[in-house]
């Protein structure tokens, strides 16, 4: 019996390119994906022409917690096993957020519309989905973060919301993490930094990225899917960047 993997944000950018990827892969019988629009959306068209019943498509919101649980039964009730679980969704800017140069910038609303999405958001996924990569068989929950997420690391400082929802996004997944390796010993959770990609999310701050330091979607997702290949079950609880180096926290 073949891999069955969920990618959560699925829809575009850096979750698309996983959804290939994995699809790609012959040891997954089912690659599901998974976001708000699963309808009209061209690539996921192409995608099912081509592979047919292993690439599947599931609707989740990561702001709706009912619509989290409501998914993650209907996936239970057709694949009651998963062995990998990506959530790529990030939120940045838009939706009334621009990331904030100066104290004078913040704003309680923003802050807390990137906490729901950038922290409540993936720990509600392993709340309600890590059942599903509870089956004695290797398994990995990950999540991506973002180096700016690191409390160690901030040099440069700004960016509060964003950085402060990431680094509680760590903490959130690392504490899973301790409580799902009593019951789930096979089960490897851990936060990933992609690099910088050429998505829609960083789109407006990658003017003075060195092109080498530049992802494609497609190399990110290789990158990344190389990096959970290799995690043993120590490294469960860590976060790692596409490099596979850990990151400090």
């Amino acid at each position: 019996m073949g891999l069955h993997a969920l990618v959560i944000g699925g829809t575009r950018g850096i979750g698309l390119a996983l959804v290939e990827a994995l699809l790609a892969d012959p040891a997954y019988d089912c690659v599901t994906a998974a976001g708000r629009q699963i309808e009209e959306n061209q690539s996921f068209e192409l995608l099912a022409a081509a592979h047919g019943s292993r690439f599947r498509r599931l609707r989740l919101d990561l702001c709706d917690e009912a619509g989290i649980e409501t998914a993650a039964a209907e996936l239970k009730s057709t694949s009651p096993t998963l062995h990998l679980l990506i959530n790529t969704v990030g939120l940045l800017h838009g939706d009334g957020l621009s990331p904030e140069r100066r104290l004078a910038d913040i704003d309680p609303v923003a802050l807390a519309t990137s906490y729901a999405v950038n922290a409540i958001g993936p720990i509600l996924v392993a709340k309600h989905f890590h059942s599903l990569l509870a089956h004695g068989e290797r398994a990995v929950l990950a999540t991506l973060s973002a180096r700016v997420g690191s409390i160690g690391d901030n040099r440069l400082g700004g960016w509060y919301a964003y950085r402060a929802a990431k680094a509680a996004q760590n903490q959130l997944m690392r504490t899973a993490a301790i409580e799902l390796a009593r019951r789930a010993r096979e089960l490897i959770v851990v936060s990933l930094h992609p690099g910088t990609v050429e998505t829609a999310l960083s789109a407006p701050f990658r003017g003075n990225v060195a092109a080498e330091k530049l992802f494609t979607p497609a190399f990110a997702a290789e990158r990344l899917l190389a990096v959970i290949a290799g995690l043993t079950k120590d490294a469960s609880g860590g976060f790692y960047a596409w490099d596979g180096q850990p990151i400090p926290w």
